[in-house]
């Protein structure tokens, strides 16, 4: 049986019409900054240092990688929770277990494109995904298209949210992570690979299969509003709650259009002991729809032992604030959940090009 092609990120469904208007993106590093901002407080004690670090032209592996090498680390050491554009200004934490009196080694990783901005201890390792939040300011450089339809694309997507793609880049060149994780689930010993490995391949599939989800609702005008069966997600939360039959009212609408509560789709994987954030009836419907048009996928997953979860449709953009530059230039500047791409709000505004 023929495996069913894959489906190019550009053809996914647009809430807003595919834009006519283009720009250059990343022209220069500083034309792509971002600041991570972390969901607790640190201790001031513990084994684990925290690092705040601005890079430039890093990857965030990379920045992990030297930090490793520079202090003598082993992988299991270092610790980030985001990962952050290599062509871009960032600011993000990292943590290292290292010994009080081996700080001073810290000097070796600065080299004008990794900077120390901050040092605090803390108790546990940072984790992946436990940051709150990523703050952003972009520059498109030679805008190309209509002012006036750009700016009523941004106030359409505060009012009603941004969808929730998943970036390009968790496919990575050519979709070949799909590739390789559609190669890589029908095998029976899921320890082929690292763990690290294993980790980017599942994740590229399920991403995948949950973009096809949000195409369909937005194709079909349901991705920003309730449908019965729906399982309905807190905003900036990973927490979702069912809605029995019945029981949608005003005041659900009302957290619905004010973007405090969002539709969500299934990361796909096996049944969990919880059944009570499975949707039902029409909602249900359009997932197992996309989901069995990838049944090698979706079984590759189940067998590998991936549980199913749950994602919201779309996302809210807060603090998004826009200028314009002459004589063609818009700056943006936004702050976004975990989770949740640049490159997703950018889709739906015009199309870029970047220069390498």
């Amino acid at each position: 049986m023929t495996a069913t092609p894959f489906v190019p990120q550009d053809q996914l469904a647009y809430a807003l019409g595919r834009p006519a208007a283009s720009a250059l993106l990343k022209t220069r590093l500083e034309d792509f900054l971002v600041d991570e901002a972390l969901g607790f407080d640190l201790t001031g004690a513990g084994e684990h240092l925290f690092l705040r670090i601005r890079k430039r032209d890093y990857s965030t592996p990379d920045v992990a990688r030297k930090l490793m090498q520079v202090l003598g680390l082993r992988d299991v050491d270092v610790g980030y929770a985001g990962m952050k554009d290599r062509r871009a200004e960032t600011t993000q934490w990292f943590s290292v277990r290292l010994d009080e009196s081996a700080e001073e080694r810290l000097a070796g990783v600065q080299d004008g494109q990794i900077e120390i901005l901050q040092k605090q201890r803390n108790e546990r390792k940072l984790k992946i995904g436990s940051h709150r939040e990523n703050h952003f300011r972009l520059l498109l450089r030679d805008f190309e298209g209509s002012r006036e339809d750009i700016e009523s694309r941004l106030h359409k997507l505060q009012q009603y949210g941004v969808p929730n793609y998943f970036g390009s880049q968790r496919f990575g060149n050519y979709a070949a992570n799909l590739q390789q994780a559609r190669t890589f689930l029908a095998q029976p010993n899921r320890k082929k690979l690292g763990r690290k490995r294993r980790s980017l391949l599942y994740s590229a599939a399920r991403a995948y299969l949950f973009n096809l989800q949000l195409s369909e609702r937005i194709s079909q005008d349901s991705w920003n509003r309730y449908l019965p069966g729906d399982v309905m997600g807190l905003d900036g939360s990973q927490r979702c709650f069912a809605v029995a039959d019945g029981q949608w009212d005003e005041d659900l609408q009302h957290r619905l259009e004010s973007q405090d509560i969002h539709p969500t789709a299934v990361l796909a994987g096996g049944r969990g002991k919880s059944k009570s954030y499975e949707s039902h009836g029409a909602a249900a419907d359009i997932e197992e729809a996309v989901l069995a048009q990838y049944e090698d996928l979706v079984a590759g997953l189940v067998q590998h032992g991936l549980e199913a979860s749950r994602r919201s449709l779309r996302f809210r953009v807060s603090a998004l604030e826009w200028r314009w530059h002459e004589p063609d230039n818009l700056e943006l500047s936004f702050i976004l959940p975990r989770g949740a791409y640049a490159t997703s709000l950018l889709r739906e505004l015009c199309q870029t090009r970047e220069q390498c």
